[in-house]
């Protein structure tokens, strides 16, 4: 049945011409109400040029919806172009849902991660709960079967009188949400600063695998063809939720309650099952999740980039709650929702595989050749906007910026002093380095059966099912005082210690997403942040064939003009061709060389910005460590040689803490202890516990005195790289140097392990 048939058939969309109606408008729009709005006077006038006379109230809230920050990308665009994305493996960059890539055997992976930021911090349960929800929608949205979550958290500093109640409920959301649709969360983090008590972070992860000839893509195509609205009812739920997320907060923050969505991870699993099996019915064109802006969004980015005009006829829409406005109904967030292009001949299967599962099917509209987006209410017209310029025309900024100031490096004989051993148990008990578990162990990591690493090592790891050796690692990372104090380095390192992470368990790092977070862009101080963290993802994403996919920008993170620290938070996706031979971060066996791959040569430590000097020494000074790439890259390629070669038997990546945690936490995960005698005349506070980049520990299962290990120095000798035998494996202590007492693996863990529960119970100092 041909587009013009099935027009005859509905005249629905010949009842209007796109100008004949003069647009009712119940609602005097005034500067207050633009200004509600999140609309700049300038923006205003932009409007009015473009559609030519005022807009109704509901085109007012369209034109907001579309051209907030969250929505629009107007700050961040401009920048956002130079980072690289695309590779040999990249099936679909930015754009789209979610970033596709190649994994093989005729399968991909599909993930992305996004901000629930905003909403978290007013109604952290929902705000957690629906940032979830969000994140598998755009990927089961694309025919992926979720396989795995991860989440990035940040609050405020833990004696803040509202962190622990904003911790108890983001976790409690994170976990009641993924736990009850059925997806592992696998990984993630969870760090505390001051900066962010007057906005935390959540950052959720998602990713699914989808066969590469059954890949979906929100592009209409085709005239005349149903719009079918598919999931949960619209309430009210959420109205205004991507412009609140686009401002920054005030004192009033409680009065933005009502822009929460509320979720329900029950219908959500429904919906993965209906639209799975409306895919394979081929009943699908094109399919869009209602995120962001809701039914406005995801209606008008489905026909601008099919060059189509899209009509929608709110009457149809299936509503939970009574008498809600045209407004209400376009801008609603409510949860557990889709829109879709369908096929008019499948249009009774499509319908009864909704009906089966227990969830709303209704044509709410139809495609038309017009590039008119119009909106009917009650028999009468309420938007009629050119489809295409409400997002190719919405502002983009060049946004005045400056070069954050550079920090002076340490002096070279400024190396404060510490009792080596007080000063790791108090690292490893305190807030900034301590265990997770009374995280992790509320989400379930092990649902699906696949599941071979879970949360507490450098990546989780995930089995491709129905493949009889291959395997996905994920991970996230970034280290905010970092890119406070380089926001060009930190970025860099916030890319390379993502890959590290996803080598040291031996894959393959592939593709990566971003959710960019940030202050008030509108400050050139904090532009400049922005510009120069891209800058240095950018360059590391380049030099390590690590393209960017998919991403979020987040913006406006701070309350009363006090912005939280610069993150932006890197998501790794890493192929293991062969999972029995990938590592994890605890010793398995006693009397193991112990390998200190990527070692500066004079056995330096870099100790500005690291956790050593803030933590005891109460110190934030000085620039973040530099990233080598070049180095990265061979020390990390030689790595995974290592371990595919079945050489290595546990790796950890050094990062926060140096040396010293890191051989903690390898004895800690394995109840085995490790003697590291340290450098002979030489300063053990910065070999401990500097932070310099492109370092691994690396047990290996070769004889101290044979010629294999020789072998194996000859070769990262020929790679420039110096990977020197610092210690065994063995006993049940760690000893970090000859003139220092040992420490019991099980007093190391008890301190680690103690400080999270007694935070959440009332009781840590």
């Amino acid at each position: 049945m041909d587009g013009a048939c099935y027009m005859k058939r509905h005249p629905i969309q010949r009842r209007h011409g796109p100008r004949e109606m003069t647009i009712r408008n119940d609602v005097a729009i005034t500067d207050d109400l633009i200004k509600a709005h999140g609309l700049k006077p300038d923006e205003y006038q932009r409007i009015l040029d473009l559609i030519g006379r005022q807009p109704s109230f509901t085109e007012l809230g369209i034109f907001s919806a579309m051209w907030n920050e969250h929505c629009s990308y107007k700050s961040s665009k401009r920048w956002l172009r130079t980072l690289p994305t695309k590779g040999p493996r990249v099936i679909q960059g930015p754009g789209e849902n979610a970033g596709v890539v190649d994994i093989g055997d005729g399968q991909a992976v599909i993930f992305k991660m996004e901000s629930h930021n905003h909403p978290s911090y007013i109604e952290p349960y929902q705000g957690a709960a629906t940032g979830v929800g969000g994140i598998l929608r755009d990927v089961f949205t694309m025919g992926a079967r979720p396989i795995a979550a991860m989440n990035a958290l940040r609050f405020g500093e833990p004696d803040h009188p509202k962190t622990r109640h904003l911790v108890a409920g983001v976790v409690s959301g994170v976990g009641g949400y993924g736990n009850a649709f059925g997806v592992p969360t696998v990984g993630g983090e969870v760090n505390f600063d001051a900066r962010y008590n007057g906005n935390c972070l959540v950052n959720a992860f998602a990713a699914g695998l989808a066969d590469t000839d059954s890949i979906f893509y929100s592009k209409a195509t085709g005239v005349g063809l149903p719009v079918v609205y598919l999931g949960a009812k619209t309430g009210r739920d959420g109205v205004g939720g991507a412009t609140m997320a686009s401002a920054e907060f005030d004192d009033t923050i409680e009065e933005k309650r009502p822009t929460v969505q509320v979720g329900d991870p029950f219908t959500e699993k429904c919906l993965l099952e209906a639209c799975l099996e409306l895919m394979a019915s081929g009943a699908v064109i094109a399919i869009q999740d209602m995120g962001a802006a809701g039914l406005t969004c995801s209606a008008v980015e489905m026909g601008a980039k099919g060059d189509l005009g899209i009509e929608l006829d709110l009457d149809k829409v299936p509503v939970r709650e009574e008498r809600m406005s045209a407004y209400e109904m376009m801008l609603s967030e409510s949860q557990e929702r889709m829109l879709m292009v369908l096929k008019p001949e499948l249009e009774g299967t499509a319908k009864a595989i909704f009906e089966k599962w227990g969830l709303d099917f209704a044509i709410v509209g139809y495609t038309t050749d017009d590039l008119r987006f119009r909106v009917l209410h009650q028999g009468e017209e309420v938007a009629n906007l050119p489809i295409k310029e409400l997002g190719d025309e919405a502002p983009e900024y060049d946004r005045p910026w400056v070069e954050p100031a550079r920090r002076a490096a340490l002096a070279a004989d400024d190396v404060p002093q510490a009792d080596i051993g007080a000063a790791l148990l108090k690292m490893l008990g305190g807030a900034h380095l301590s265990s997770r578990r009374w995280v992790w162990e509320q989400y379930d990591s092990l649902i699906l059966a696949n599941t071979l690493q879970i949360p507490g090592g450098d990546a989780g790891v995930v089995r491709v099912d129905g493949h009889p050796t291959k395997a996905l690692a994920f991970t996230s990372d970034v280290t905010p005082r970092y890119c406070e104090a380089d926001p060009y380095e930190g970025g860099k390192q916030a890319v390379a210690e993502c890959w590290r992470n996803l080598t040291a368990v031996g894959a393959e790092p592939l593709a990566a997403t971003d959710n960019l977070n940030f202050g008030n862009p509108e400050r050139p101080e904090i532009m400049g942040q922005l510009v120069k963290a891209i800058g240095g993802i950018g360059e590391a994403c380049r030099a390590l064939d690590f393209p960017i996919v998919s991403g979020n920008v987040s913006l406006y993170n701070e309350t009363n003009g006090q912005g939280i620290l610069p993150t932006p938070t890197i998501g790794g996706v890493g192929l293991i061709d062969d999972w029995s031979r990938t590592t994890r971060i605890g010793f398995v066996a006693e009397d193991q060389v112990i390998l200190h791959v990527g070692a500066p040569r004079d056995w330096s430590g870099h100790l500005a910005q690291s956790i050593y000097l803030r933590d005891i020494h109460g110190r934030i000074d000085g620039p973040p460590p530099p990233v080598d790439l070049a180095r990265e890259r061979t020390v990390g390629d030689f790595v995974r040689s290592l371990i595919r070669r079945g050489i290595a038997t546990a790796v950890h990546d050094i990062s926060d803490g140096g040396l010293a945690v890191a051989v903690a936490e390898m004895a800690m995960a394995s109840g085995i202890g490790a003697t590291i005698p340290g450098p002979v005349d030489a300063d053990p506070i910065p070999f401990l516990f500097g932070e310099d980049q492109a370092r691994y520990l690396v047990a290996v299962n070769l004889d101290p005195q044979g010629e294999e290990i020789v072998e194996l120095w000859h070769e990262a000798d020929a790679l420039g790289i110096f990977a020197p035998w610092v210690g065994t494996t063995g006993g049940t202590a760690l000893k970090l140097h000859e003139d220092i007492e040992a420490i019991p693996v099980e007093t190391l863990r008890k301190a680690h392990e103690g400080w999270f529960p007694q935070f959440m119970d009332g009781k840590a100092a």
